[in-house]
This record gives structure tokens, C-alpha cells and sequence, in this order.
């Protein structure tokens, strides 16, 4: 479920639930709508999975950046 990964990932990257939401779907309202009930639709679910996976994979690549330079 979109929601509890959402979520996870929330409390993982210490972000606020507004944020994630202008980040990943231009809605700061998007993580509170999924509180109170809302369905993606696919595309929409398939991008937010996507920026998830982006985000990880980018703040791994910063962090062996430093780690090679430091």
C-alpha cells in the first residue's frame, strides 16, 4: 500500500509529510489526502514510488561522494 511506504519513508528521511508532498507530486496536501483516504491513480502512484526509489539512490551516491573525498 502507497500510504504505509509513504510513511516509512517519512519517518526514515525524517521529512514532513508537506514537504514529501511538494517534492514528489507538486500537492503539499498529497500525503494528508492518502491519511483521509485518497486512491493515486497507477501513474501517479508508479511517479511517487519512483521519487521514493530516486531519493534513496541519490543520498547514497552523496554519501560515498563525501565518504571517498573525506
Amino acid at each position: 500500500m502507497l500510504i504505509r511506504s509513504i510513511e516509512k519513508f517519512l519517518r526514515a528521511h525524517d521529512m514532513p509529510p508537506t514537504k514529501f508532498g511538494r517534492l514528489a507530486a507538486h500537492d503539499p496536501r498529497f500525503v494528508l489526502d492518502l491519511r483521509m483516504g485518497r486512491e493515486p491513480r497507477s501513474g501517479t502512484e508508479a511517479r511517487i514510488r519512483g521519487f521514493m526509489t530516486g531519493f534513496e539512490a541519490g543520498r547514497g551516491e552523496a554519501a560515498r561522494e563525501v565518504a571517498h573525498v573525506g
